[in-house]
This record gives structure tokens, sequence and C-alpha cells, in this order.
């Protein structure tokens, strides 16, 4: 009996290093460990605490609408737009808001390679069917896409 627990458990281990199931590291969101200047803080004996955690950013995409909502702190929601198709758009000439369907991003100042991935984060510059549009909302923290004409 013994043998075969001895057998089962060394197969059990073999199966589950072939899974390669990957064990990240927390994403902490504490202060830096250098200062403006250059210099460092003092290492203290400080653990990562809870309210200090980050999480994997949404990398929004150009797809049918798919939304995941995350509890943070306090037992509120965040809106996490993992894709979306079409964006409130507002055209500054006429002050009036229309919803506008996405083809694809053209520049995005937070990383070049978002582009070809069309990848949407504030501050790009998505093609619509009304024109070019800057996004103005956070699509994986605020729940939706706005964008201004540009």
């Amino acid at each position: 009996m013994y043998i075969n627990v001895v057998f089962f458990r060394a197969k059990l281990e073999i199966l589950l290093n072939k899974l390669h199931i990957p064990v990240y590291m927390a994403i902490s969101q504490e202060r830096s460990l250098r200062k403006a200047t250059g210099g460092r803080y003092k290492k203290g004996a400080k653990k990562k605490k809870a309210y200090e955690l980050g999480r994997q950013p949404a990398l929004t995409h150009i797809e049918k609408k798919r939304v995941k909502y995350v509890r943070t702190m306090g037992a509120h929601r965040k809106v996490r737009v993992l894709s979306a198709d079409i964006a409130n758009l507002f055209d500054p000439k006429t002050k009036k808001y229309e919803k506008a369907k996405i083809k694809n991003v053209s520049e995005n100042p937070a990383n070049r390679h978002f582009i070809r991935r069309n990848i949407m984060t504030k501050g790009a510059i998505i093609e619509t069917e009304k024109g070019k549009a800057r996004i103005t909302s956070r699509p994986g923290q605020d729940g939706a896409v706005n964008a201004v004409l540009v």
C-alpha cells in the first residue's frame, strides 16, 4: 500500500511539472526605492501590503464589448472594458455626443507597440466612422470608451 502511494505521488509531481503553471510575484504600487535625485531610500523590513497591490492592465482592444467587474477597496467596483467596438464620440463643433464604430488604433502615446495590437488607452488616437478621435477616458478603469473628434 505504501509503495502505491509513493508511486502515485511521484507520478503526480511529474505531471504538475509538465503543466508549467506560472507563479507570478505580486504587482506592487509602493514608493520607488530611488529618490528623485537618484539616491536610495533606506531599506526597511517591510512586506507588501494589500492596499499597495496592483493588477494586470486590462489592455482594451477592438472587438464586441466585454467587461469585467473588479472588487476594489471598500467593496467598491471598477468596470474594466476588456474589448469594445463603439466609442462615445464628442464633436466640439456641434457640442453633441454620438456613438461611433471604432475601426482601428492609429496612434498610442502609452506604447508604440499597442498600435499594431489595436490596444486602446487614454490619449490614444482611434479611427472611427466619423473621423479620427482622441480617447479621453480610461477604458481599463472607467468602463467606457469616450473620445473627442480631432
